[in-house]
């Protein structure tokens, strides 16, 4: 089990719901256990926002997602890389996460899977391990973007952790026509992962690097 305490911990969201997605009951129990949790989402995805909605929408609720999980507002880093651009982008983005790296100088970074189908979530994931190959480097679970995923590091999650992650992700209205941003849904896979562990509620993680 992973067990971080006053550590210094940074999530790399490609766009602003996917540290909630991935790792958002992990982010909870980090934090109430005393860890300083930064995230950084790259884009906002102001050009796939549907039209009932601002175009800038996802930047209110990723502030209020924050909010339930315990991140402090300055510990929220949002950029404007435009959605499926990222790997367009790549030295661009590669510079933001060095700007990172020599600001927070973490412990433990997470990232999405190098494997995850969808183009930035991969080009975040690639960028993110050369920006901080010196730091203990844990990949979360997209499912419905993972065509395989190792399962090598668990979290366990109490009731509570899993209720924040539940309220932040609903809080990403403009994303609920999508069938992941769904409390069932992500209270099942957290069951799923705990049944695999012997555990009520669990996260699960790829240890890309593990610094001891």
């Amino acid at each position: 089990m992973l067990n971080f305490e006053k550590k210094k911990v940074l999530v790399l969201a490609p766009h602003t719901d996917d540290g909630e997605l991935g790792c958002g009951g992990t982010i909870a129990k980090l934090i109430e256990n005393g860890n300083d949790v930064y995230c950084a989402a790259f884009s906002a995805c102001q050009q796939s926002v549907l039209k009932d909605f601002p175009s800038d929408i996802l930047i209110t609720e990723v502030k209020a997602a924050a909010k339930i999980l315990g991140i402090k507002p300055e510990n929220l880093f949002l950029y404007d890389f435009q959605v499926r651009t990222f790997g367009y982008k790549r030295q661009e983005i590669l510079d933001k996460l060095i700007e990172l790296k020599n600001k927070l100088n973490p412990d433990v970074v997470f990232i999405p899977s190098a494997s995850d189908l969808h183009q930035d979530h991969s080009t975040i994931a690639n960028e993110g391990l050369r920006a901080f190959k010196q730091c203990t480097v844990l990949s979360y679970e997209i499912p419905w973007n993972n065509i395989s995923f190792n399962t090598s590091c668990f979290v366990q999650l109490e009731q509570r952790h899993l209720d924040a992650k539940v309220r932040a992700i609903l809080e990403y209205k403009s994303q609920a026509h999508r069938s992941y941003v769904n409390g069932d849904f992500i209270k099942s896979l957290a069951s799923v992962r705990g049944v695999q562990v012997g555990v009520t509620y669990a996260e699960t993680f790829d240890v890309v690097r593990l610094i001891l």
